[in-house]
């Protein structure tokens, strides 16, 4: 039945013009034809889209016959795979390019996500080869293809292993080795419309400058998805890396279209020359796709012999700051974990204390700190902690000295973590001993610059009221400062200036640390008394609650609670301990 319909209406149209089928016709041709192949008759399809009589027929529409091939060619194993073949090959050569770019981006884009691959695979040449007879028209139907196809690789799941990637279990490596192939003509064309421009000595006209933005476009979509998602292996791990090599194409492309990798990159602090046309600067260039591209070109060295040399490893750890605070202030932990790495080698190339203090004027020099500090104390993966804790140690490091004061008074104001303020701490305690020793004093971290910091140091957030075992990291590192001071910095010689300080110290620090001992350990000790009462009261066993504070502990067994209290308590022995050393050695001095 379907087959003598689309003989009939074939037959019928043979001696018809374009302007003379009807909605009818085409109704009918589709419907029939498509249930032609879907029924198996694809030999007799095939023979009359052949037929040079109806060429016309087939040119007009033949393109809506492209569903049901499609699909048998996706199954490979239908008996009818050489026929439907055959037929979608001769609709590629016959039928108008616009109406098969439409045809095939709507085969294109399906919701089924196990044969997204293999549409690509399929549909990519086709698609090529469609837009390649465009001409100059072709750059916004690239534009329109490109997008529809980077769609489709965004469903692909992204490997997670050096084994996934090898055995290419998600299809995306193969997607990607497509995608360049397909891309190559239209660089190599627009590549050669801006050499002849720029020999001609004047701008490219627009429709040149039009397929430049498209390609522009692709590539800054593939530094955000996959390439800012893929963790990329290192050719000692993986010597034959498709998607290193995706990258490295990206960024060649990038080179070809006449965008300079270095001023993408550091056109957070270089201004830009206006860019012509079509798209708003941040829409041309987004921030996530240059951080993708940063981490591509410094930490995995991609397209290094193209990178000029001339740029200083300051200004480059400036310029990359901006990357490195938008990859930090994300919750994704591959985002983080690439703002990390390009933090850290941002930071290696700089020699250790050279970074002036004029650099925590820029804004980024302070929030990419206080991003590692969300990262070192809210990250829920410990690799990515310690990997903070380190790099936040080593940007330390690279200050100079007036600026690791500067950034110490920072971290002392805004930082409310007491694990955080401890560290800080501990790294101020350093600087003064490396301050005290002989040949190495500064202005900064002795005498009255100083005690400003000092004072930060020695305070209690809330006074005597104070959250003791909250604040434990900060009150024993401040503690442990001070017992330093007092025994490294002879009285006489007061190179700190702790000892004029110190009655200060005492009000503001040392009291009131002795009151809040006194009243903590006294609440504990009550809590445990009556920890113990109840559980002498109960016959068996019972879950707790009890409160310290304003905050209720987790509900526990009796004995379980009992040992919480016995640990609390004891930390307060060990605050004590440390406090009553510090004051016998300050009555000694004294007495002396």
């Amino acid at each position: 039945m379907a087959l003598e319909q689309f003989s009939d209406v074939v037959q019928r149209c043979q001696s018809l013009t374009d302007d003379g089928y009807t909605a009818e016709d085409h109704n009918i041709f589709t419907v029939a034809g498509r249930t032609c192949i879907e029924e198996g008759n694809s030999t007799q399809v095939l023979s009359i889209v052949l037929d040079e009589k109806n060429q016309d027929l087939v040119r007009c529409m033949g393109w809506n016959l492209l569903p049901p091939l499609i699909q048998v060619l996706l199954k490979k194993e239908d008996k009818n795979l050489p026929q439907c073949l055959a037929i979608f090959n001769h609709l590629l050569e016959t039928c108008r390019p616009k109406e098969l770019l439409i045809g095939l981006l709507d085969q294109l884009e399906h919701d089924d996500p196990d044969d997204v691959a293999e549409r690509l695979h399929l549909l990519l040449k086709p698609l090529q080869k469609v837009l390649l007879c465009l001409g100059s028209r072709k750059a916004s139907s690239l534009g329109m293809t490109l997008s529809s196809v980077l769609d489709q690789v965004a469903k692909l799941p992204i490997p997670q292993t050096k084994e996934q990637e090898e055995d290419d279990v998600f299809s995306l490596c193969r997607s990607c080795t497509d995608l360049i192939d397909f891309v190559k003509p239209f660089v190599k064309e627009a590549e050669q419309s801006l050499q002849s421009g720029e020999a001609a000595g004047g701008p490219n006209g627009g429709k040149e400058d039009e397929l430049q933005t498209e390609l522009l476009k692709f590539c800054m979509k593939t530094l955000s998805h996959p390439l800012l998602e893929v963790q990329l292996r290192d050719p000692e791990a993986l010597p034959l890396s498709p998607l290193r090599t995706f990258a490295t194409e990206i960024l060649d492309i990038l080179g070809s279209i006449g965008e300079s990798l270095s001023g993408l990159m550091f056109q957070p602090v270089m201004k830009r020359k206006q860019a012509l046309g079509f798209l708003e600067e941040e829409v041309r260039y987004p921030k996530y796709s240059l951080a993708s591209l940063a981490h591509l070109v410094f930490v995995h060295h991609l397209a290094a012999d193209t990178f000029p040399s001339v740029f200083s490893p300051v200004f480059c750890l400036r310029c990359n700051m901006e990357h490195i605070s938008l990859l930090l202030s994300r919750a994704e932990d591959y985002k983080v974990q690439k703002g990390l790495e390009l933090y850290e080698k941002s930071l290696v190339r700089v020699e250790d204390g050279s970074l002036p203090a004029a650099l925590l004027e820029i804004k980024t020099f302070l929030t990419v700190p206080q991003n590692l500090v969300k990262v070192m104390t809210m990250c829920p993966k410990h690799e990515l902690r310690t990997k903070g804790l380190k790099v936040f140690q080593m940007s330390i490091d690279k200050f100079g000295t007036e600026a690791k004061y500067q950034f110490f008074q920072f971290m002392l104001r805004t930082s409310n973590h007491s694990g955080v303020v401890g560290y800080v701490i501990k790294n101020i305690k350093n600087q003064i001993d490396f301050a005290l020793q002989p040949g190495n004093g500064n202005t900064w971290f002795e005498g009255v610059h100083l005690l400003p910091l000092l004072r930060k140091v020695f305070s209690l957030p809330d006074g005597p009221e104070t959250d003791l075992l909250q604040n434990l990291d900060r009150v024993m590192e401040s503690l442990n400062l001070l017992r330093y001071l007092v025994i490294r910095d002879k009285a006489t010689e007061n190179q700190t200036g702790i000892w004029t300080e110190l009655y200060k110290i005492e009000d503001a620090f040392m009291k009131p640390l002795r009151v809040g001992l006194n009243m903590s350990r006294a609440h504990y000790e009550m809590e445990l008394n009556n920890t113990k009462e109840t559980k002498k009261s109960k016959s068996k066993e019972t879950l707790l609650t009890v409160s310290v504070g304003d905050e209720k502990l987790p509900n526990m067994t009796s004995e379980s609670q009992i040992q919480a209290l016995h640990s609390a308590l004891h930390t307060f022995d060990m605050i004590e301990s440390v406090l009553v050393r510090i004051e016998e050695l300050v009555e000694v001095k004294d007495d002396l």
